[in-house]
């Protein structure tokens, strides 16, 4: 069994598993480079949450924006190496060859933020036009919503950034929480907290916006665009928001 799209929780490869009495492998790509990364049980395990591993006969890395290939734990873009790459696409319709923006150097860009941990495991942490940069460091929206998703008062997260003069750009958390919870500046304190003590400091989201839904496309993803532009109306934290 093959999924793709978004990595399936822990629980529910473990039942399928049980289920079924067959692994389920999470695969990596784009129409313009195919299925390049990936789980094989038969060859390597497979970790809840990671995209997999490299495939044999691909050559891909993360690399930073002047294509540069970046060290172990350290978040940026994944991208392949076009001259070796077997499933590199021969264009798009009407057009010659790829675009030159796709490309920097010999490496074609996927748009998508990840970390390639010690063992050679990419961690999906967003797409690049989400990517935040504070104080001079990159912060991947994803791996803020995951941390405040640990929190069980937190039913949905969406992370954002926001312009800001003395650090460039700030972390915002839009945030519906469960039933019951208080949407003050306590939970507020102790959202940020909870961020502080599982990433690093920077890290953490010093807007906290508290809404009751969250803009979707058709495909079921949130809008971010439109947070992007409600977080610009906002001077504070101190604001609930309905967004519809």
């Amino acid at each position: 069994v093959c999924t793709g799209g978004e990595s399936l929780p822990g629980e529910v490869l473990r039942w399928a598993e049980e289920e079924f009495g067959v692994a389920c492998n999470e695969f990596y790509g784009q129409t313009e480079f195919s299925d390049s990364i990936g789980c094989c049980k038969r060859l390597y395990a497979t970790v809840p949450g990671s995209m997999g591993r490299v495939f044999p006969g691909h050559t891909v890395a993360i690399i930073d924006e002047n294509g540069v290939e970046q060290p172990d734990e350290t978040i940026g873009e994944v991208a392949a190496w076009a001259p070796d790459e077997p499933c590199l696409f021969l264009g798009y319709w009407g057009e010659e060859g790829l675009p030159n923006h796709m490309y920097v150097g010999n490496w074609l860009r996927s748009g998508d933020l990840a970390v390639r941990d010690k063992e050679g495991y990419f961690w999906y942490k967003g797409r690049t036009d989400d990517l935040i940069k504070s104080g001079g460091y990159r912060i991947g929206p994803n791996e803020v919503e995951e941390a405040l998703l640990c929190h069980p008062d937190v039913a949905e997260a969406a992370v954002v950034g926001k312009p800001d003069f003395k650090r460039g750009t700030i972390v915002v958390a839009f945030i519906r929480v469960r039933d019951g919870v208080a949407r003050d500046n306590q939970t507020r304190k102790e959202l940020q907290q909870f961020v502080k003590n599982r990433l690093a400091f920077y890290k953490h989201p010093r807007i906290i916006e508290f809404v009751d839904e969250f803009p979707m496309t058709s495909s079921g993803k949130i809008r971010r665009g439109e947070l992007r532009k409600i977080i610009m109306q906002v001077e504070d934290g101190n604001h609930e928001r309905s967004i519809e």
